[in-house]
């Protein structure tokens, strides 16, 4: 250190005073002898004192003089520079103060990961929990079959106690219980739309317009009543029962689920012909739920048919006095899924048709061979079964009896009246 006072004891023997032309402070040499030590005012602590949190670097050497001026600052400050004193202290607090926020850093680390893996745990318990709870409420059902069921169909026969009674079609129907039917498809009237738990208004409307427009093709177009195409009707059909739509129509059979009438009416064209093209209709159409993704709709409705015989003179005026009503009761179950309303499609569920004049023993199952105006029916009364047989039940033909006041009344003979 740079200070011009000579050890207390004086230089030590053999030390030269100075060396011509050189500066005495500069060239004499720092001699830490023990009169050097005694005299200095200051002590360095030992590591084991320096490890208090605010223990100073040094302190001041007991028994000093009691006139002692106390430190010179400048050599006091030489001093420490020259041992760093200055810097160790600090650089000892900030070790022990960096130690002691690694210790702390690292105790909230374990202490957060220790809390982290407990809610982990938790949470896959509860998880756990809530799975077998719901499980044992509500075991898993495999989704239903989402294809289309075959149509169901049901067929009655009416058959007459009398003769089929005859005449011009406005007398006939004037004198009939169509009388205040409308023709045609203003006969079909739709019911007020209210929407449901799960469809729309809008979706309700449409699948009412698709049953009506699937009962006017199917029952009141006159190309499809008298032999014509088919296609218009298929086009409403849910595609999942199109193999049964084409059986019925191409091999039809008593069997409850391949009979043309169950889809259409279609009459012989080889025996029977419309003596009137506007047919009477009159009935309702009700929608409400199947289920959450189902929509039912089911139509009761009686269609009256002004009949004559085939012949080459078609039209209605070529009826005369010969033309002859047929009623067909038919009620049809329809079902609509979402994709259904989507593409104007309807599943038809079941169809149960009541037809006549016809004889007891008719096959309803294709064409229909009504009974025309003059005929009687050959039997009355319904045919055998047999439990033992082997054809399925459905098979088995029904017949009822045609009520007299379902079929317009005789006309009285004009000579019978005078007196």
């Amino acid at each position: 250190m740079a200070g011009g006072a000579d050890p207390p004891d004086g230089t030590p023997d053999g030390t030269p005073e100075g060396l011509p032309g050189r500066d005495e402070d500069q060239d004499r040499p720092v001699v830490f002898d023990e009169s050097f030590i005694r005299a200095a005012r200051l002590q360095e602590l030992s590591a084991h004192e320096r490890m208090g949190d605010d223990t100073p670097a040094v302190r001041r050497r007991p028994g000093a003089e009691a006139n002692d001026p106390g430190p010179v600052p400048d050599l006091d400050a030489e001093y420490e520079y020259a041992y760093d004193l200055h810097h160790r202290h600090w650089r000892s607090s900030r070790r022990r103060s960096r130690g002691r926020r690694r210790r702390a850093g690292a105790a909230r680390h374990a202490i957060g990961s220790r809390v982290g893996a407990l809610i982990l745990v938790l949470l896959v318990a509860t998880v756990f929990a809530v799975a077998i709870h719901l499980g044992s409420r509500y075991p898993y059902q495999p989704p239903p079959d989402a294809r289309a069921a075959p149509l169901r169909v049901t067929l009655v026969a009416l058959a007459p106690t009398g003769p089929v009674s005859g005449g011009r079609p406005a007398d006939l129907f004037a004198r009939s219980p169509a009388a205040q039917y409308r023709p045609g498809a203003a006969g079909i009237t739709l019911p007020p739309v209210r929407r449901t738990a799960h469809f729309t208004e809008g979706q309700v409307m449409a699948a009412l317009d698709t049953a009506k427009a699937f009962l006017v093709r199917s029952a009141l177009d006159p190309d499809t009543v008298t032999g014509g195409s088919t296609r218009p009707v298929r086009l409403l059909v849910d595609p999942d029962q199109f193999t049964q739509f084409d059986r019925s129509v191409e091999s039809p059979s008593a069997d409850g689920r391949h009979a043309t009438s169950g889809w259409l009416i279609r009459f012989d064209p080889a025996r029977v012909a419309l003596a009137d093209p506007g047919i009477r209709v009159r009935g309702a159409l009700q929608a409400s739920e199947a289920s959450a993704d189902v929509l039912e709709v089911t139509a009761d409705h009686t269609y009256t048919y002004a009949l004559r015989p085939a012949g080459p003179d078609a039209g209605p005026d070529a009826a005369g006095d010969r033309a002859s009503l047929f009623t067909v009761r038919r009620e049809v179950r329809f079902h609509f899924d979402r994709d259904d309303l989507r593409m104007r499609r309807a599943e038809l569920v079941t169809s149960h048709v009541q037809a006549g004049p016809v004889d007891c023993a008719a096959d309803l199952s294709g064409a229909l061979r009504p009974l025309l105006a003059g005929e009687r029916p050959t039997s009355t009364t319904p045919p055998t079964a047999d439990p033992f047989a082997g054809t399925p039940a459905a098979a088995t033909p029904l017949c009822a009896t045609l009520p007299t006041g379902a079929a317009p009344p005789q006309p009285q003979d004009r000579g019978a009246t005078e007196p």
